[in-house]
């Protein structure tokens, strides 16, 4: 039997401006990226997230194709979609925010059907922590393995709050500043055992571009980023990394240090094709067989023999 993931997060249309196109309004939000990317792997996803009225039911019809269970998706009548606009400069890893449109997202209180409280697996996407602790606490059992993605943002304005959502969580994924701020830390690996301490058992710390590093204990291993031909829209990418991750994680059901080393670069690769075209676009084109290139390129990457007297 399939084992059961729970996703919590956002749901958005997005206005995406980068040096090689612009988008006026396509599919977004950390839950839907998280989502068709995990629903890429044998297991029973659930979301729980807020919409408008004007969020188009092909969008709603796209998530169920995908086998995405969609109950504890709230549809509030009259209001209108979370919406985000950004530009992307020259060198795609800085972008200016243009518009920030919360509207269903401020007063947001997730209601998890029943059916969905036991999950053997959650993925908390990246939205308010008061949320996040919402849904943590409507769970009927701690589940298996819990991930929580967070960004600066939080830390600014919810700390305390965001303090105890970290406190419950078995692995958190920021990017190396977010680390640096939340700890005080400049070294990686210190603000990493300062985390540690919080209470996550693992750390992913994620270096845009440069891959990501995985923390537990005194262990670490390092996933690089496939160098690609063509970069068109980042925005995504973190959150594909995240479905990416969770999604074999629940597959496969296996937690220890060296699963979690191969869910990083499934989470590299998803993240690697997401990139490649706007939007969710490049993961509706997705085949196992995408999938097992690019592992093979990961491999080849990584793979290398020395002799060490």
């Amino acid at each position: 039997m399939n084992n059961k993931l729970l996703v919590v997060g956002t749901m958005a249309y997005d206005a995406i401006s980068t040096p090689f196109g612009k988008v006026d309004k396509i599919l977004g939000g950390a839950a839907t990226y998280i989502g068709l990317c995990a629903s890429r792997f044998n297991l029973n996803c659930g979301i729980v997230s807020v919409v408008g009225e004007d969020f188009e039911n092909q969008h709603l019809n796209l998530l169920k194709n995908h086998g995405i269970d969609i109950s504890g998706v709230e549809v509030v009548s009259g209001g209108a979609t979370f919406f985000w606009s950004g530009k992307y400069h020259d060198n795609m890893n800085t972008r200016t925010t243009l518009d920030t449109q919360l509207n269903v997202l401020e007063n947001f209180k997730p209601k998890i059907p029943e059916h969905l409280k036991s999950p053997d697996f959650v993925m908390l996407g990246n939205l308010s922590p008061d949320v996040q602790l919402q849904a943590l606490e409507q769970l009927n059992a701690k589940p298996k393995l819990t991930v929580l993605d967070t960004m600066n943002f939080w830390m600014d304005h919810s700390r305390s709050v965001l303090d105890k959502v970290i406190e419950k969580v078995d692995v958190i994924s920021i990017n190396d500043e977010e680390a640096r701020q939340l700890t005080g830390e400049y070294s990686l690996v210190r603000a990493a055992a300062q985390i540690h301490q919080m209470g996550p058992e693992y750390v992913v710390i994620k270096k845009g571009e440069h891959g990501a590093f995985l923390f537990h204990n005194h262990e670490i291993f390092s996933a690089p980023a496939l160098p690609l031909e063509e970069v068109i829209d980042p925005t995504g990418a973190g959150d594909s990394f995240a479905g990416g991750l969770i999604g074999y994680l629940t597959q496969t059901g296996d937690i220890s240090f060296n699963n979690m080393k191969l869910a990083l670069i499934y989470g590299s690769a998803m993240a690697s094709f997401t990139v490649e075209k706007f939007g969710t676009e490049n993961m509706l084109n997705y085949s196992p067989n995408m999938m097992a290139d690019r592992l093979k390129a990961f491999k080849e990457l990584t793979t290398f023999e020395i002799e060490i007297e």
